[in-house]
């Protein structure tokens, strides 16, 4: 009986139910559209700190660069030994290491010591600049036009000598190069690429002159699987080739870590200590433990690196968080507001039916389950057009794909912001990463369960507020309505 007479009210009231229920879905849809651009709008973050951090790192810990002593000098300096007759060529390559001072390699024993600590791995960052051209000597020529023969010649006949021609054409190439853990590539900046050519190091290369190069590089340099350079002096050997898995490397050259010291006349230094923690709540305290027992140091955790991210994602993701929560709560609240509305006045043109229902014997429950379980039906349906918007909505978000600009910038702390793939550390190379990432808004099984929910509550509050209201009509009202 109930099941029948469901059926029946719902058909003859199909234009009311369709405008609850429409009401319902569109709180609905932009409630599940909002949640899956704010899910991806965290993809997309994450991204851009795997990029720069490496996968699986919680935290970096940097020593900040002390400042050059009195009269001290940070340029950069290169020596020629120019010799005399013709041109002559010359090149030289100054290597220094790069974000932040270096720390003892023992530290990353003793942080990975450190309890809450899974593990942690050491890494060195170096900036090479490599200048090469040749020196053209000039030649010195009396104002009368006899050749003295070069610069330091004789005075000729007439005057004074002087010199004319000669010059000097050099390149300058910079790039950063960074060493790493060959034995341990799941934790540090060389997690954060994927080999797309040739293969990365294996665990018995760790003195091996060998690289493994960024695609970026390799296409400006034009190195392929088995292409050598030299670095300051030692020849490399590319053995693979690698891509970040999102936006721009700031990594130009990855070699064994041990052959980095060598190069930067670092034995047994590190520039950056990549952590991860056993535990995602206990980063707060493992970066506290860390900065009490090794005093000067910088710990900077994924949540710090988080806070420092600019640009149209931050905009964006600001806008879906706060905005964009609002103004689904408004819109849902007065979905719900207007569904409750719209049954009650529903109820109130049925007092003939619900009076005459009630003279027939009908106690008030009946009549209100009627109410409610109509109620139900429109929020359930009203559930289904609204997951079919969102879901909508979101497959177009991702379709579309825009593409949104993250900036990362240093915490302002001292020592920067940790190391980075970049090998400068954010606190020196984030200030100029930028990436552009594609936004995607997917759908989870939460979410849909969330509006599944929703459309059942918003069923419940409307059914509540018009079953309320036909239970408190009498028989009478029946009789007092017919003209």
């Amino acid at each position: 009986m109930f099941g029948i007479y469901l059926k029946r009210e719902l058909g003859r009231r199909k234009k009311a139910a369709l405008v609850i229920a429409l009401g319902l879905a569109l709180g609905i849809a932009l409630v599940i559209t909002v949640d899956s651009v704010s899910a991806g709008m965290a993809q997309a973050q994450d991204k851009v700190l795997k990029s720069l951090y490496g996968l699986g790192t919680d935290m970096t810990v940097t020593k900040a660069r002390t400042a050059p002593a009195a009269g001290g000098s940070g340029g950069r300096d290169f020596s020629f030994d120019a010799k005399s007759g013709g041109s002559s060529t010359q090149s030289s390559d100054r290597v220094t290491t790069q974000g932040g001072q270096t720390l003892k390699s023992a530290l990353v024993t003793e942080i990975a010591g450190e309890k809450g600590v899974a593990s942690a791995v050491g890494a060195l960052s170096l900036n090479v600049t490599k200048v090469d051209g040749s020196f053209t000597q000039g030649t010195a020529k009396s104002s009368g036009g006899g050749s003295t023969g070069g610069p330091g010649g004789g005075t000729g006949s007439t005057g004074r000598p002087q010199v004319q021609g000669g010059g000097a054409n050099f390149d300058v190439n910079s790039y950063s190069v960074v060493g790493v853990d060959v034995v341990h590539q799941s934790l540090g900046p060389l997690s954060a690429m994927k080999i797309t050519s040739g293969r990365t190091f294996t665990s018995a290369q760790t003195g091996a002159k060998a690289a493994v190069v960024s695609a970026s590089y390799a296409k400006e340099k034009k190195y392929k699987i088995g292409s050598t350079f030299k670095v300051s002096g030692t020849k490399v050997t590319v053995i693979g080739v690698a891509t970040p898995d999102s936006g721009e490397s700031d990594t130009d050259v990855f070699v064994p870590l041990k052959v980095a010291q060598t190069l930067g006349g670092a034995k047994n230094q590190v520039t950056t200590v990549y952590v991860k923690a056993t535990d995602s709540q206990r980063i707060s305290a493992v970066k506290k433990a860390i900065t009490a027992d090794i005093p000067g140091t910088t710990v900077t955790t994924s949540a710090d690196l988080a806070s420092t991210v600019s640009g149209s994602l931050s905009t964006a993701s600001d806008l879906a968080t706060s905005v964009g929560t609002w103004l689904s709560v408004a819109v849902l609240a007065a979905a719900f507001l207007v569904a409750a509305l719209l049954t009650s006045s529903a109820v109130s043109r049925r007092v003939r039916e619900f009076g005459t229902l009630k003279a027939l014997g009908w106690p008030s429950r009946n009549v209100t389950r009627q109410v409610v379980g109509e109620s139900m039906v429109n929020g359930l349906i009203g559930g289904a057009l609204g997951i079919a918007l969102g879901v909508g909505a979101a497959w177009a978000v991702t379709a579309i794909s825009p593409k949104l600009t993250a900036q990362l910038g240093s915490t302002g702390g001292a020592g920067g912001m940790g190391g980075g793939p970049g090998g400068g550390g954010p606190g020196q190379q984030a200030s100029r990463n930028t990436m552009e990432i594609a936004l995607s808004a997917p759908v989870s099984l939460t979410t849909i369960a969330l509006a599944v929910g929703l459309a059942v509550t918003g069923g419940l509050i409307a059914g509540a507020m018009g079953g309320w209201r036909a239970s408190r009509m009498r028989p009478a009202d029946a009789l007092r309505s017919v003209s």
